[in-house]
Formats: structure tokens, C-alpha cells, sequence
């Protein structure tokens, strides 16, 4: 199904054509009633000469109500731009004409109305002055019908004129991910809450659960209707009407799209290929605040220009649009700026989830370059550039392709080795990175451990939390780099830490005599050593990883051997006698009750043994 917009100057008969080709009065409020014009969106539908069924959105004429006109004219296939023959090409027709070419609506024509109040030749110099205007924009080629809605004169040949655009007029594809911008809200008696909009991208159906961003809210589908009509299924590029469960009209907004759970993220920066237009009154500079519309929504916004300090009339830049509130869009989207005066451009957005950038940097320039253009693999490649290392359902779901072209492209790139999955499985978790990402996270990772050797030489290992805040990567990444690096025999990781597999620990003459000399000590009297060597720190902890001392405590150390010994004659008493207090532990190896509590504690803390009263007993 497609939708068909209206647009032009205030009071140039879009409504009153629309009521004589649909006999539906699109003017739904009093007060447009009581003022004679229309202040918000308005809808109605026909039935074309093929049979074929539009729905038509009817949009304000008067400069005040602009963001009303922008708020319906987003989701529309073809554009009927109105000028009326008494009053010819005004100020917004010229501000419409070009809000329609800045969203690359291509499709449409010029429709002169109220023919009946002027003579033959005036009415020729209007219809010269609407094809010269249309020049140089989408519309360029547009047809012009002149009509009459008083006489129903030229509305044949205009029903005609559309049926034959829209046989030319690709339908909205369904990407599987369906999007209705809210552009009304309202309450029915025994149904409750219900939305409209233009369904894009995907379809609805009735039970489907919904969530509602940027708002986060979840919900279900209770009704469905397309030009009052219950359906079951609503179909991409049509009029939905949505009857929403468990939310009240208070929670919800214009500008707020309806989705599936999950996969759609607000965004508060957005990057952006940005044209002003062409009659722009003042240049519009770098950090300029503005109204950013998309959709349905409007927000307000700051613009970053990447390249240029302002731009003038009809100039293009790169940039970056930083949002006050977040929306819900995804590349692709066509958006308009305006400031309380006047229209100011527009353009697509190339990624919706933009980080900063640095202003004028080439690298930066380059890839939003090859967003705007370039294959479905060099569009995917670029995408994740920005954003990597990413889960690949995440590449999937950010990619302004279709998922299954996105799929494919993104399977190519691993088969080229274009892209890397970091841990070598078809798993959609395994994170994903270009090769030159994986690259700089890999020697990134080394340069990191290769330092911590460097300034900890008597260190097995750099703890794995430490490294992986170095790094800054999620937990996913961070174990998934480890695995491939390990398999690749570029380090050596256990439980709590991770070295460079080349990584040896050695010790300068005078380190080995202190290790020695200590070690000797402590054997010389085994079950209560009491050393007189001083060792570092950095040292002592190098024997106890190394398995050559045991610290029971912070002061008693003992020689691995002893303690193995004393373990075993501790096991070996207590299967034969149940039962052993710290006393006989002291006699039974000779040494003081400081020592024999400090065994039996460090063999209850390895759940060796366990205390009874005054004693101990196995677990």
C-alpha cells in the first residue's frame, strides 16, 4: 500500500481537494473547522481507477504549524505539491518544495487548484512559474495537473496521473524489524490506548509483543485496523492504526516508534551527510542549535560540522548532529533542521549510533564516505570500524542493509579474512572486528603485558581485571581475545591471571643467592622456621606462585616440602584417631602453638580439615 502526502502554502485548497477526491473531510479539529485551515496532520483514503487503495495524509500549510507538516510527510511515497491559481508559487511552497527534495521524496507532481477563479492566461503564467520552481529538485520531472475542487475539474486526470506514478513506484520493502512512528495518540472507549502512524520496515500483527522506544516501554498489540478496517497483519508502507495494551495516552508521545523488543537504540548523536538549501537567509555555522526532525519526532540539537565552519546556501558537509533527547532512528533515515525561522536543510543519516569525532580528519571523512556509498560489504565493513568489536547479531542490527544482504556481506568479509570472529565459532555472540581492529586490540594487548613485564619482572602475570580495564572491553571480548591469543600461543592465562607466552622470570645473581640462602633456612628447622634472610616482596610472592614456600600467615613461611609433610602426617593422625586439638598437632611435629595454629587454620581455610569445639577433625 502507498501514501500519499500533501503539501504547499497555507489556504491553497490541499484539504478542500482531498474531501472532493475522497469525500472524507481531513480537517478532524474544531478549531480548523472554526478557522477555515488546517493545523495538524489530517488523514483520508481513496480507491484509485486500477483498483489500487491510498491512503493520503494531509499536512498544514501555514509557516506556525511546520513541525506538523514535517511530523506527516516522512513516511509518504509520492508528494502532491498544491499551488493555487489565484495566488501561484508562495513562501511555503518554496519551504515545502524543499523539505520534500531534501527527504528524496522523487515521486510525485504539481497540482494547480482552484481553477475556476482565474482566466486561461493567467493560468498559463502559474503553471510556468510552478515548472521553473520545481528545476533543479527531486520534482524536476513532475507532472503538473491543473483541477478544480468546487467544479471537480482535472480530477479524472489527476486519479489517472497518480495510478500511473505508482505502477513506477517501488512499495516499501519488509525488513523484518517494523517501525510506526506515532504521529497521533488518542483513547477509544472499551479499547483504550491507540497510535497511528506509517508503518515502515516491517509488519505488525495482532498479539505481537511491542516495545515502544525511546520510551522503553513494552507492550502488546490488541487491535489492528488500516483505514478503519480490522486486520490481522499490517503491511509495510500502510496507515496503521494500533491498539496498544497497558499503556495510557500519557505515556506516549509523537515522535515515538513502535518496534520489536530489543534491537532499536536511541541515539542522542547521529552522523550525517547535511545539505542546506538553496535559499538559506544566513549560513548555517559550526555548534549552530537547531530543531532536528525525523519521522515523526522533533528534538532540539547542536550541529557539529566535520569539515567546514559553516555552509552556506545549497553547500553539503559531513556531520555530526548531537541530540538533547534521545530518538529512535537507524541509518538511512532522512532528517530535517530547521530553526524557529525557516527551513535550513536536511539530508540521511549514515550512522545512527555515532561517537565523537575529531573536526576535520581524514580517516573520519573517508568512512562516513563509504557509508553513503559503496557495496554491502564495504557499507558493513565501515559500520563496524565505528563501532567494533561488536556481537555480530549487534553488526547485524546496526547495519543499515537488509538483514539477509547484511548477512551475506558480513559472511564474505569473515571468508575473506576481512573480518575476524574472535573466537573462531558461527556462534551470533562471537564478537567480530576488521582485521586492522584486531590488529590494534592484539598488540595493544601485548604492549600492555610486554610494559607490566617490563616493570614487575618478578611477576608471573598481570591480573586479568587489571588488563582487561587497560583494554577497555567487555567481559565477551576480553575472554574471547584471550582464548584466540592462547590458541595462537601468544600468551599463557590461568584463572586470575596472563602472561606473554615468551615471559621468563629470572633472577640476578644477589636475588639468588637471598632465595637460596632463605630457602636453606627455613629447612634447617622445618616446622618452625624462623628466617633471618629478607626477602622483597615482589620476591617472596615470585616463591609462593612458583610452589616453593607456603605462607601460612603473614609472618610464617614454610618450605613447600615440610608443609607437604606435615599435610600428610596431619591426615594420616586424623584417620586414625578421628579427632587432634592444636596440642597434640604442636608435639606431634616439635613446634610451638603458634605454628600448629596456623597450619591447622590454613588446612581449615582448604577445607582440609574442619573445627569441632577445641578440635579438628577431616571434612
Amino acid at each position: 500500500m502507498y501514501v500519499i502526502g500533501t503539501a504547499g502554502h497555507v489556504d491553497h485548497g490541499k484539504s478542500a481537494l482531498v474531501h472532493a477526491l475522497t469525500g472524507m473531510d481531513p480537517d478532524r479539529l474544531r478549531e480548523e473547522k472554526e478557522r477555515g485551515m488546517t493545523i495538524d496532520l489530517g488523514f483520508a483514503w481513496l480507491k484509485l481507477p486500477s483498483g489500487q487503495e491510498v491512503s493520503i495524509v494531509d499536512v498544514p500549510g501555514h509557516e506556525r504549524f511546520i513541525k506538523n507538516m514535517l511530523a506527516g510527510v516522512g513516511g509518504i511515497d509520492l508528494a502532491l505539491l498544491m499551488v493555487a491559481a489565484d495566488e501561484g508559487v508562495m513562501p511555503q511552497t518554496r519551504e515545502h518544495l524543499a523539505i520534500l527534495d531534501l527527504l528524496q521524496i522523487k515521486q510525485g507532481l504539481a497540482v494547480i487548484t482552484k481553477k475556476d477563479l482565474v482566466d486561461d492566461g493567467w493560468l498559463e503564467l502559474v503553471v510556468a512559474d510552478v515548472q521553473q520552481v520545481l528545476q533543479g529538485t527531486v520534482l524536476a520531472q513532475a507532472p503538473v495537473v491543473v483541477t478544480s475542487a468546487l467544479t471537480k475539474e482535472g480530477l479524472p486526470q489527476l486519479l489517472t496521473t497518480l495510478d500511473a506514478l505508482l505502477d513506477t513506484t517501488p512499495l516499501k520493502t519488509d525488513l523484518g524489524r517494523p517501525r510506526l512512528p506515532i504521529d497521533r495518540i488518542f483513547t477509544i472507549s472499551g479499547f483504550g490506548t491507540v497510535v497511528t502512524g506509517t508503518l515502515i520496515d516491517g509488519h505488525l500483527v495482532i498479539g505481537q509483543e511491542v516495545e515502544i522506544v525511546p520510551a522503553g516501554l513494552k507492550s502488546r498489540v490488541r487491535g489492528l485496523q488500516t483505514h478503519r478496517q480490522k486486520v490481522e497483519q499490517a503491511q509495510p508502507g500502510s496507515r496503521v492504526a494500533a491498539n496498544l495494551a497497558g499503556l495510557a495516552v500519557e505515556q506516549l508521545k509523537r515522535g515515538d516508534v513502535v518496534t520489536n523488543p530489543g534491537w532499536l537504540r536511541p541515539t542522542q548523536a547521529v552522523d550525517v551527510r547535511l545539505r542546506t538549501v538553496r535559499d538559506l537567509l544566513h549560513p548555517l555555522r559550526h555548534n549552530a542549535s537547531v530543531a532536528f526532525h525525523t519521522g515523526s519526532s522533533e528534538v532540539s540539537a547542536k550541529v557539529r560540522l566535520l569539515e567546514k565552519e559553516e555552509l552556506g546556501p545549497g553547500e553539503i558537509s559531513w556531520a555530526q548532529l548531537r541530540l538533547e533527547q534521545p530518538v529512535a532512528v537507524v541509518a538511512g533515515d532522512y532528517f530535517i533542521l530547521r530553526s524557529p525561522q525557516e527551513t535550513l536543510g536536511g539530508g540521511r543519516i549514515v550512522e545512527a549510533q555515532a561517537k565523537r569525532h575529531r573536526r576535520y580528519h581524514p580517516a573520519t571523512l573517508e568512512a562516513l564516505s563509504v557509508l553513503e556509498k559503496g557495496t554491502p560489504e564495504e557499507i558493513l565493513l565501515k559500520a563496524l570500524e565505528l563501532v567494533e568489536p561488536l556481537e555480530q547479531k549487534g553488526v547485524l542490527s546496526k547495519s543499515p542493509l537488509p538483514p539477509d544482504v547484511a548477512r551475506q556481506a558480513l559472511k564474505s568479509l569473515i571468508s575473506q579474512g576481512q573480518v575476524v570472529v574472535l573466537d573462531n565459532t558461527h556462534n551470533p555472540d562471537s564478537p567480530v572486528m576488521t582485521l586492522a581492529g584486531w590488529a590494534r586490540l592484539r598488540d595493544k594487548l601485548t604492549q600492555t603485558l610486554e610494559d607490566f613485564h617490563r616493570q614487575s619482572p618478578l611477576r608471573s602475570g598481570m591480573g586479568k581485571e587489571e588488563l582487561k580495564s587497560r583494554l577497555g572491553v567487555t567481559t565477551r571480548v576480553f575472554q574471547a581475545t584471550l582464548q584466540r591469543l592462547e590458541a595462537e600461543g601468544q600468551i599463557v592465562q590461568d584463572e586470575i591471571q596472563v602472561r606473554l607466552s615468551s615471559h621468563r622470570i629470572r633472577l640476578t645473581p644477589q636475588q639468588q643467592a637471598q632465595v637460596g640462602a632463605f630457602i636453606e633456612e627455613l629447612k634447617s628447622n622445618p616446622y618452625a622456621p624462623q628466617p633471618t634472610t629478607t626477602l622483597s616482596p615482589e620476591l617472596l610472592k615470585l616463591l609462593v606462585e612458583q610452589g616453593h614456600v607456603v605462607r601460612l600467615t603473614e609472618d610464617i613461611i614454610l618450605d613447600a616440602s615440610a608443609y607437604g609433610d606435615m599435610v600428610q602426617r596431619v591426615v594420616d593422625t586424623l584417620k586414625a584417631k578421628g579427632k587432634l586439638t592444636v596440642a597434640e598437632v604442636r608435639d606431634l611435629f616439635q613446634t610451638s602453638r603458634k605454628y600448629a595454629v596456623a597450619l591447622m587454620e590454613h588446612l581449615d581455610e582448604r577445607r582440609i580439615t574442619r573445627r569441632v569445639g577445641d578440635e579438628r577433625v577431616l571434612r
